[in-house]
């Protein structure tokens, strides 16, 4: 008899547990689909696909005008190979580029 009064017991509070169908909600957001703002502003590892901040590109030099290959977040200083000019400085993060000198994103 103490048996079947836990099996009731059991039963009804499974039951009590369910949540109402009329409790569901939406989000604000839709997860699957971000826009490309949202994607740009979260951290790397909180993207939908995980992707780095930081690329190599193309800098000009100044002086010489040779191109030189240099990562965006360098921590050394990059001199050109011919000349021997300052390309860039590193600084918390991204390297910051010296005056007068234009580059190029790589892709791939």
């Amino acid at each position: 008899m103490d048996y079947e009064k836990d099996a009731n017991l059991a039963i009804t509070s499974s039951s009590f547990f369910r949540a109402p169908a009329a409790d569901i909600m939406t989000l604000a957001v839709d997860l699957l689909n971000p826009s490309v703002e949202h994607e740009k502003r979260s951290h790397k590892l909180k993207r939908l696909v995980q992707s780095p901040d930081s690329y190599f590109m193309d800098v000009k030099c100044p002086g010489c005008l040779n191109i030189s290959t240099v990562f965006s977040h360098a921590q050394t200083v990059v001199l050109c190979s011919s000349c021997g000019t300052v390309l860039c400085q590193p600084t918390g993060g991204r390297a910051r580029l010296t005056e007068g000198s234009s580059f190029r994103r790589k892709h791939n």
